[in-house]
């Protein structure tokens, strides 16, 4: 029964703390595990971290003080702390880029019951202080309460929503305690500081903007089998634009190999160690060395694994074997020793030599 003790009231919502820790703590991992698949469902962009905690129970007890305890009893209302406690269960939503925090909310309150939601967001950005945290609330409980359960399985939770950077930005805030105390001419410092975090996602944002237009104006138009249109494409095209990037590599590439799925780390990579043995390497460079010989060394790669089943021989190493074929001096390094040694007497046993092949005989 709830009462106006508060000493009786906190010696039972500890009793309970201690009684249902172990429940919280699974009814939080699924929660996690449910906010897990909604996100992975949905196309809503990588999100970093999905973590929970259950709050601690002197933090409870004193938030509860804070909040609650002077006004039920002033108005008389007998309480039960463990009522008014919608973050118990706390659960935490990093997304890389501030557009995605509303994008997570919908999804959430399409699966969820909302209870309350708080944003500070909006709250700093309608007012000129910025000085603060910035992210977005949610305090949630199931849609469909699971039936023949206890409370704690249908326990009400709180989701913090917020950018990596509001993330990184709600660290340093929580450290500073005092706010209150803090002399003027620190908090016109930490203004600008704020500032400048919300700038840098801002910035984050623009830039991954602009990225996924410079890969769609890169990939979009089809590429024809003819080395020579692509270069004359080219010509059309600042110097800058030809040089091969990780975005004129994937249209080239898919082209090709259209059922490969390259990542993006990979191709990054990948061009980068084109550019360090030769730095004006262009796209059409890499188009003709496909068109040119793709079909050599895919007959190669097919006698390889006929021989080699537990080998792989993926679309990097086709492409590693084309770019070797199309300049073997520049690009000798590109192909290791024992590989490019093995490739080299296969090719002569076609009679595809070069000047240096012969000499070598």
């Amino acid at each position: 029964m709830a009462s106006l003790d508060f000493e009786l009231e906190k010696k039972l919502f500890r009793d309970f703390y201690a009684r249902h820790q172990r429940d919280l703590e699974t009814t939080k991992n699924r929660y996690i595990s449910t906010i897990e698949t909604l996100i992975r469902q949905s196309d809503l962009g990588e999100v970093t971290k999905i973590e929970g905690r259950i709050k601690d129970q002197d933090e409870c007890i004193k938030k509860f003080q804070r909040k609650y305890q002077g006004g039920l009893e002033t108005e008389g209302r007998p309480y039960a702390i463990k009522d008014y406690l919608s973050d118990l269960i706390g659960i935490r939503i990093v997304c890389l880029y501030e557009d995605q925090v509303a994008l997570v909310s919908e999804t959430l309150k399409e699966h969820f019951n909302i209870i309350d939601v708080t944003d500070k967001i909006a709250a700093m950005e309608g007012t000129e202080d910025l000085f603060g945290y910035k992210g977005l609330h949610m305090d949630l409980a199931p849609a469909t309460p699971s039936p023949n359960v206890d409370d704690i399985a249908n326990f009400p939770f709180e989701v913090q929503i917020r950018s990596l950077i509001q993330d990184t930005w709600s660290v340093l805030d929580h450290k500073i305690k005092y706010k209150k105390s803090i002399p003027n001419n620190l908090k016109r410092r930490i203004n600008v500081l704020s500032a400048l975090f919300e700038l840098a996602d801002r910035e984050f944002k623009e830039i991954r903007n602009a990225t996924s237009e410079l890969m769609e104006a890169a990939t979009a138009a089809p590429l024809s089998d003819s080395p020579t249109s692509d270069e004359e494409m080219e010509d059309a095209q600042s110097i800058n634009s030809r040089v091969i990037n990780a975005f004129n590599f994937l249209r080239v590439a898919g082209h090709f190999f259209r059922d490969f799925e390259f990542q993006d780390y990979k191709v990054d990579n990948f061009v980068q160690d084109i550019l360090s043995l030769d730095h004006h390497f262009k796209r059409s460079d890499l188009h003709q060395s496909l068109v040119n010989n793709l079909k050599i060394v895919k007959d190669y790669r097919n006698l390889f694994m006929a021989a080699n089943p537990d080998n792989t021989f993926s679309p990097y190493t086709i492409v590693r074997h084309c770019l070797y074929l199309h300049d073997r001096k520049t690009f000798e390094r590109i192909l290791s020793q024992g590989p490019r040694e093995r490739f080299n007497r296969w090719l002569r046993t076609r009679g595809n030599t070069s000047p240096a092949d012969n000499e070598e005989k």
